[in-house]
């Protein structure tokens, strides 16, 4: 498994990490999505059904095939930042950041105080997951970076309020990389899932242009599972992708054969 400090080096870099999304809260199917070659994956937490009890057997399942788990948190507030960290959580994905001030606190409560490139953390320092529940705790006193430091950091940009305000958020100098939300930013726009409008395609070159002038990795979900879309976004510069959801991998390889009946149609 490669470590978070090596892919937040490599997104950086502009070379493409390819992850997924998991909403379907099994362990089984994260244990078979881990095996399939994906860098990283994100546990849904804000539209998946995860309890923190369910996390840290999803990570794991994870982890046994060398895959990075990642959390999107339900909002980025500190109970949602803890649940996922303490669990194991290598990556954190932060939902509707509008703003810098809502940034600043999400990160804080991401990090642990003291670290070398930023010192503002407020992350608890505690036994948990994430320190082998204190096999590890001698690291967070050891020289340099300590222990939960190099975590990967996303901030989603799902709404078009928060267009005014990408030259602050991307200032932040912890923050890896952005993330669009297609849907949500579309749908903000009045333009729900109408990825091609003039209008749409405008907000995203903004986010695009101010993300490279901060260096801040360029990330998107490719939500229908499409391999030309995925190599269109690469080719765009785009390096921090989410590829797919569980749920719908499900749908697209067992639709039956034959003609549903719509009266067996629940919906």
């Amino acid at each position: 498994m490669n470590s978070s400090k090596d892919l937040r080096a490599k997104i950086r870099r502009g070379e493409p990490s390819v992850g997924t999304w998991l909403q379907l809260p099994c362990p089984d199917v994260a244990e078979i999505i881990g095996r399939m070659g994906y860098e990283w994956a994100a546990v849904d937490m804000e539209h998946g059904s995860f309890t923190r009890a369910m996390l840290p057997d999803m990570f794991r399942a994870l982890e046994r095939w060398g895959t990075l788990p990642f959390a999107r948190v339900a909002e980025a507030e500190m109970s949602e930042i803890k649940a996922a960290l303490d669990s194991g959580a290598r990556g954190l994905i932060f939902p509707m950041i509008e703003s810098r001030e809502q940034l600043d606190k999400a990160i804080a409560w991401s990090l642990y105080p003291g670290g070398e490139r930023f010192k503002a953390g407020r992350r608890g320092v505690g036994f948990c997951r994430a320190n082998a529940f204190g096999l590890d705790f001698a690291k967070h006193a050891a020289p340099g970076e300590s222990l939960g430091q190099d975590i990967v950091l996303a901030a989603q940009i799902e709404h078009v309020d928060a267009l005014a305000n990408l030259g602050s958020i991307f200032a932040h100098p912890r923050l890896d990389a952005c993330m669009v939300g297609p849907y949500d930013l579309s749908a903000s726009m009045d333009l729900t899932g109408r990825f091609d409008h003039p209008d749409f395609l405008g907000a995203l070159a903004f986010i695009e242009l101010k993300a490279r002038e901060h260096g801040i990795a360029l990330g998107y979900h490719v939500v229908q599972p499409d391999e030309k879309a995925l190599n269109a976004k690469i080719a765009e510069g785009y390096s921090f992708l989410a590829y797919g959801i569980d749920a719908l991998f499900l749908q697209l390889s067992g639709r039956p054969p034959l003609p549903r009946n719509p009266q067996n149609n629940p919906l």
